[in-house]
Protein backbone atom coordinates (compact mmCIF):
# COMPACT_ATOMS: atom_id res chain seq x y z
CA UNK A 1 0.00 0.00 0.00
CA UNK A 2 2.65 2.50 0.94
CA UNK A 3 4.80 1.92 -2.32
CA UNK A 4 1.28 2.02 -4.24
CA UNK A 5 0.68 5.78 -2.90
CA UNK A 6 4.68 6.58 -3.50
CA UNK A 7 3.87 5.47 -7.42
CA UNK A 8 0.88 7.76 -7.25
CA UNK A 9 2.53 10.67 -5.64
CA UNK A 10 5.59 10.32 -8.42
CA UNK A 11 3.47 10.80 -10.96
CA UNK A 12 1.39 13.51 -9.34
CA UNK A 13 4.70 15.46 -8.90
CA UNK A 14 5.63 14.96 -12.47
CA UNK A 15 2.56 15.93 -13.96
CA UNK A 16 2.38 18.93 -11.97
CA UNK A 17 6.09 19.68 -12.99
CA UNK A 18 5.55 19.67 -16.41
CA UNK A 19 2.29 22.04 -16.17
CA UNK A 20 4.57 24.51 -14.03
CA UNK A 21 3.31 23.60 -10.71
CA UNK A 22 6.51 23.10 -9.37
CA UNK A 23 9.35 24.98 -10.50
CA UNK A 24 12.17 22.97 -11.90
CA UNK A 25 15.68 22.67 -10.41
CA UNK A 26 18.34 24.88 -11.33
CA UNK A 27 21.89 25.25 -11.25
CA UNK A 28 24.63 27.37 -11.88
CA UNK A 29 28.01 28.73 -10.72
CA UNK A 30 29.68 31.80 -9.54
CA UNK A 31 33.29 32.99 -9.28
CA UNK A 32 34.25 28.88 -9.94
CA UNK A 33 37.58 28.46 -10.26
CA UNK A 34 38.97 24.75 -11.03
CA UNK A 35 41.74 22.95 -11.77
CA UNK A 36 44.70 20.50 -10.65
CA UNK A 37 47.43 21.16 -8.12
CA UNK A 38 48.85 24.35 -9.20
CA UNK A 39 46.93 24.21 -12.68
CA UNK A 40 43.97 26.70 -13.23
CA UNK A 41 41.99 25.04 -15.77
CA UNK A 42 38.36 27.16 -15.00
CA UNK A 43 39.13 30.86 -13.30
CA UNK A 44 36.40 32.70 -11.96
CA UNK A 45 33.75 31.82 -13.59
CA UNK A 46 29.99 32.46 -14.05
CA UNK A 47 26.93 30.30 -15.64
CA UNK A 48 23.57 29.58 -15.25
CA UNK A 49 22.28 26.76 -16.37
CA UNK A 50 18.56 27.22 -18.30
CA UNK A 51 15.83 25.59 -16.86
CA UNK A 52 14.25 23.22 -18.63
CA UNK A 53 16.08 23.15 -21.71
CA UNK A 54 19.75 21.36 -23.32
CA UNK A 55 22.85 23.35 -22.73
CA UNK A 56 25.98 22.24 -24.71
CA UNK A 57 29.34 23.10 -23.81
CA UNK A 58 31.98 23.39 -26.80
CA UNK A 59 35.48 24.08 -27.06
CA UNK A 60 38.50 23.04 -28.05
CA UNK A 61 40.32 20.43 -26.65
CA UNK A 62 42.04 20.94 -23.13
CA UNK A 63 39.45 23.59 -22.44
CA UNK A 64 38.00 22.78 -19.09
CA UNK A 65 34.49 21.56 -20.75
CA UNK A 66 34.98 18.41 -19.00
CA UNK A 67 36.64 19.56 -15.65
CA UNK A 68 33.54 22.23 -15.59
CA UNK A 69 30.61 19.24 -16.25
CA UNK A 70 32.34 17.01 -13.33
CA UNK A 71 32.34 20.07 -11.09
CA UNK A 72 28.72 20.30 -11.67
CA UNK A 73 28.34 17.17 -10.46
CA UNK A 74 30.11 17.56 -7.44
CA UNK A 75 32.72 15.37 -9.24
CA UNK A 76 35.79 17.49 -8.54
CA UNK A 77 36.27 20.11 -5.81
CA UNK A 78 36.30 23.96 -6.65
CA UNK A 79 39.39 25.64 -5.80
CA UNK A 80 37.25 28.85 -5.10
CA UNK A 81 33.87 29.94 -5.50
CA UNK A 82 30.92 27.75 -5.79
CA UNK A 83 28.07 25.65 -7.50
CA UNK A 84 24.52 26.07 -6.38
CA UNK A 85 22.31 23.22 -7.19
CA UNK A 86 18.10 24.47 -6.84
CA UNK A 87 19.63 27.69 -4.63
CA UNK A 88 21.60 25.62 -2.49
CA UNK A 89 25.59 25.35 -2.45
CA UNK A 90 26.14 21.80 -3.37
CA UNK A 91 29.61 21.26 -1.66
CA UNK A 92 26.98 21.13 1.65
CA UNK A 93 24.67 19.13 0.57
CA UNK A 94 24.32 15.11 1.22
CA UNK A 95 25.65 12.81 -1.56
CA UNK A 96 22.10 11.28 -1.27
CA UNK A 97 20.30 14.32 -1.70
CA UNK A 98 22.44 15.92 -4.63
CA UNK A 99 22.13 12.51 -6.63
CA UNK A 100 17.97 13.09 -6.04
CA UNK A 101 18.29 16.26 -7.99
CA UNK A 102 21.32 15.90 -10.21
CA UNK A 103 22.50 12.64 -12.41
CA UNK A 104 25.83 12.92 -14.82
CA UNK A 105 26.78 10.18 -17.36
CA UNK A 106 30.94 10.02 -17.25
CA UNK A 107 32.62 9.52 -20.57
CA UNK A 108 33.24 6.54 -21.74
CA UNK A 109 31.82 4.92 -18.72
CA UNK A 110 32.48 0.59 -18.25
CA UNK A 111 30.21 -1.85 -16.07
CA UNK A 112 31.33 -5.19 -14.31
CA UNK A 113 31.82 -8.08 -17.15
CA UNK A 114 28.66 -10.22 -17.13
CA UNK A 115 26.37 -7.59 -15.57
CA UNK A 116 23.06 -7.26 -17.27
CA UNK A 117 20.99 -4.47 -18.11
CA UNK A 118 17.96 -4.23 -15.81
CA UNK A 119 20.78 -5.35 -13.22
CA UNK A 120 22.85 -1.52 -14.34
CA UNK A 121 19.61 0.13 -14.95
CA UNK A 122 18.87 -0.66 -10.96
CA UNK A 123 21.85 1.20 -9.73
CA UNK A 124 19.79 4.47 -10.32
CA UNK A 125 17.69 3.78 -7.69
CA UNK A 126 20.64 3.56 -4.95
CA UNK A 127 19.50 7.42 -3.62
CA UNK A 128 16.35 6.19 -2.78
CA UNK A 129 17.38 3.47 -1.17
CA UNK A 130 19.58 2.45 2.48
CA UNK A 131 20.86 -0.16 3.89
CA UNK A 132 17.94 -2.33 5.43
CA UNK A 133 15.27 -0.92 3.24
CA UNK A 134 13.73 -3.84 0.95
CA UNK A 135 13.37 -2.97 -3.59
CA UNK A 136 9.88 -1.23 -4.15
CA UNK A 137 7.18 -1.25 -6.42
CA UNK A 138 8.25 2.59 -6.85
CA UNK A 139 11.66 0.96 -7.34
CA UNK A 140 10.74 -1.87 -9.91
CA UNK A 141 8.69 1.22 -11.46
CA UNK A 142 10.79 3.53 -11.72
CA UNK A 143 12.90 1.12 -13.63
CA UNK A 144 10.89 0.02 -16.07
CA UNK A 145 10.25 3.39 -17.06
CA UNK A 146 13.63 4.48 -17.51
CA UNK A 147 14.15 0.72 -20.06
CA UNK A 148 10.86 1.95 -21.77
CA UNK A 149 11.79 5.78 -22.71
CA UNK A 150 15.26 4.45 -23.71
CA UNK A 151 13.91 1.68 -26.07
CA UNK A 152 15.84 -1.16 -24.56
CA UNK A 153 12.84 -2.69 -22.38
CA UNK A 154 13.40 -6.06 -24.95
CA UNK A 155 17.06 -5.98 -23.88
CA UNK A 156 16.77 -5.69 -20.09
CA UNK A 157 18.00 -9.40 -19.86
CA UNK A 158 21.32 -9.25 -22.24
CA UNK A 159 24.34 -8.29 -20.69
CA UNK A 160 25.75 -5.04 -20.99
CA UNK A 161 28.51 -6.04 -22.83
CA UNK A 162 26.83 -7.83 -25.60
CA UNK A 163 25.39 -4.92 -26.48
CA UNK A 164 25.90 -2.39 -29.36
CA UNK A 165 27.73 0.83 -28.59
CA UNK A 166 24.16 2.44 -29.47
CA UNK A 167 22.62 0.23 -27.13
CA UNK A 168 24.97 0.46 -24.17
CA UNK A 169 24.95 4.18 -24.07
CA UNK A 170 21.26 3.71 -24.30
CA UNK A 171 21.22 1.35 -20.85
CA UNK A 172 23.37 4.32 -19.40
CA UNK A 173 21.02 6.97 -19.92
CA UNK A 174 18.43 4.36 -18.79
CA UNK A 175 19.95 4.32 -15.26
CA UNK A 176 20.20 8.30 -15.18
CA UNK A 177 16.62 8.24 -15.96
CA UNK A 178 16.03 5.86 -12.89
CA UNK A 179 17.50 8.63 -10.54
CA UNK A 180 14.36 10.59 -11.46
CA UNK A 181 16.12 13.80 -11.28
CA UNK A 182 15.56 16.70 -12.93
CA UNK A 183 19.07 17.54 -14.57
CA UNK A 184 21.31 15.07 -16.07
CA UNK A 185 24.80 16.12 -17.35
CA UNK A 186 26.40 13.96 -19.84
CA UNK A 187 29.88 13.88 -20.68
CA UNK A 188 30.55 13.35 -24.53
CA UNK A 189 27.61 11.12 -24.75
CA UNK A 190 28.00 10.53 -28.69
CA UNK A 191 31.77 9.54 -27.93
CA UNK A 192 33.24 6.27 -30.25
CA UNK A 193 29.80 6.12 -31.60
CA UNK A 194 28.80 5.97 -35.69
CA UNK A 195 26.92 8.53 -37.18
CA UNK A 196 23.91 6.87 -36.65
CA UNK A 197 23.75 6.10 -33.40
CA UNK A 198 24.89 9.48 -32.84
CA UNK A 199 21.90 10.80 -33.83
CA UNK A 200 19.73 8.03 -32.31
CA UNK A 201 21.50 8.79 -28.95
CA UNK A 202 20.51 12.86 -29.80
CA UNK A 203 17.61 12.25 -30.80
CA UNK A 204 16.55 10.35 -27.73
CA UNK A 205 18.19 13.13 -25.55
CA UNK A 206 16.00 15.50 -27.47
CA UNK A 207 12.89 14.06 -26.55
CA UNK A 208 13.38 13.41 -22.75
CA UNK A 209 13.82 17.35 -23.15
CA UNK A 210 11.06 17.66 -25.23
CA UNK A 211 8.33 15.18 -23.25
CA UNK A 212 9.18 15.37 -19.73
CA UNK A 213 10.99 18.98 -19.36
CA UNK A 214 14.84 17.14 -18.03
CA UNK A 215 17.56 20.24 -18.32
CA UNK A 216 19.98 18.00 -19.96
CA UNK A 217 23.64 19.76 -19.95
CA UNK A 218 25.73 17.82 -22.55
CA UNK A 219 30.01 18.14 -23.49
CA UNK A 220 29.65 17.46 -27.65
CA UNK A 221 32.35 18.43 -30.10
CA UNK A 222 30.75 18.60 -33.13
CA UNK A 223 29.82 21.87 -33.88
CA UNK A 224 26.81 21.38 -35.97
CA UNK A 225 25.25 18.87 -34.45
CA UNK A 226 25.43 20.68 -31.45
CA UNK A 227 24.23 23.84 -33.03
CA UNK A 228 20.92 21.60 -34.19
CA UNK A 229 20.29 19.66 -30.52
CA UNK A 230 21.17 22.90 -27.92
CA UNK A 231 18.56 25.49 -27.23
CA UNK A 232 21.71 27.40 -24.90
CA UNK A 233 25.54 26.93 -25.91
CA UNK A 234 28.58 28.28 -23.43
CA UNK A 235 31.82 28.72 -25.19
CA UNK A 236 35.13 28.00 -23.44
CA UNK A 237 38.35 29.72 -23.72
CA UNK A 238 40.94 30.55 -22.04
CA UNK A 239 39.49 29.43 -19.13
CA UNK A 240 36.45 31.84 -19.47
CA UNK A 241 33.02 32.14 -21.13
CA UNK A 242 33.86 33.66 -24.42
CA UNK A 243 30.38 33.61 -25.94
CA UNK A 244 26.89 31.82 -24.46
CA UNK A 245 23.46 32.08 -26.18
CA UNK A 246 21.36 30.15 -29.00
CA UNK A 247 23.55 28.89 -31.43
CA UNK A 248 22.05 31.41 -34.10
CA UNK A 249 22.88 33.69 -32.01
CA UNK A 250 26.67 33.32 -31.07
CA UNK A 251 27.67 30.88 -33.86
CA UNK A 252 29.98 32.44 -36.80
CA UNK A 253 33.24 32.36 -38.59
CA UNK A 254 34.26 34.92 -35.62
CA UNK A 255 33.47 32.51 -32.83
CA UNK A 256 34.97 29.48 -34.58
CA UNK A 257 38.40 31.20 -35.77
CA UNK A 258 38.76 32.87 -32.12
CA UNK A 259 37.40 29.44 -30.25
CA UNK A 260 39.08 26.64 -32.72
CA UNK A 261 41.74 28.45 -34.23
CA UNK A 262 39.92 27.39 -37.44
CA UNK A 263 39.03 29.18 -40.91
CA UNK A 264 35.22 28.08 -41.83
CA UNK A 265 32.31 29.12 -43.26
CA UNK A 266 28.86 29.02 -41.76
CA UNK A 267 25.73 28.13 -43.63
CA UNK A 268 22.59 27.29 -42.43
CA UNK A 269 21.51 23.61 -42.14
CA UNK A 270 19.22 23.21 -45.23
CA UNK A 271 16.76 20.81 -43.02
CA UNK A 272 16.88 22.34 -39.55
CA UNK A 273 17.64 26.03 -39.84
CA UNK A 274 20.17 26.04 -37.38
CA UNK A 275 23.96 26.86 -38.04
CA UNK A 276 26.04 24.73 -39.90
CA UNK A 277 29.80 25.20 -39.89
CA UNK A 278 32.19 24.35 -43.49
CA UNK A 279 35.67 24.22 -42.19
CA UNK A 280 38.11 25.08 -44.45
CA UNK A 281 41.55 23.09 -45.38
CA UNK A 282 42.41 20.58 -48.16
CA UNK A 283 39.92 18.29 -50.33
CA UNK A 284 38.86 17.58 -53.45
CA UNK A 285 36.40 20.47 -54.95
CA UNK A 286 33.27 19.24 -57.32
CA UNK A 287 31.71 21.18 -59.08
CA UNK A 288 28.29 20.67 -58.82
CA UNK A 289 25.67 20.44 -61.73
CA UNK A 290 22.56 20.71 -59.26
CA UNK A 291 24.19 23.76 -57.67
CA UNK A 292 22.96 26.97 -60.08
CA UNK A 293 23.50 29.98 -57.38
CA UNK A 294 26.18 30.22 -54.91
CA UNK A 295 24.84 30.12 -51.02
CA UNK A 296 24.98 33.22 -48.86
CA UNK A 297 27.85 32.25 -46.58
CA UNK A 298 29.62 34.13 -43.95
CA UNK A 299 33.62 34.11 -44.88
CA UNK A 300 36.56 34.06 -42.61
CA UNK A 301 39.80 35.60 -44.41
Amino acid sequence: MVATLGIVKMNKLFYARNRGEIPMQSLSAKDLTLGYGETIIIDELDIEIPKGEITVFIGGNGCGKSTLLRSLARLLKPLSGSILLDGQEIAKMKTKEVAQKLAILPQSPTTPEGLTVYELVKQGRHPYRGFVKPWSKADEEAVIQALTSTNILNLKDRTVDSLSGGQRQRAWIALTLAQQTDIILLDEPTTYLDMTHQIEILDLLFDLNEKKKHTIVMVLHDLNLSSRYAHHIIAIKNKKVYAQGKPEDIITSELVHDVFQMKCNISCDPIFGTPMCIPHGKGRSIDSPQQTTSPKLSYMN
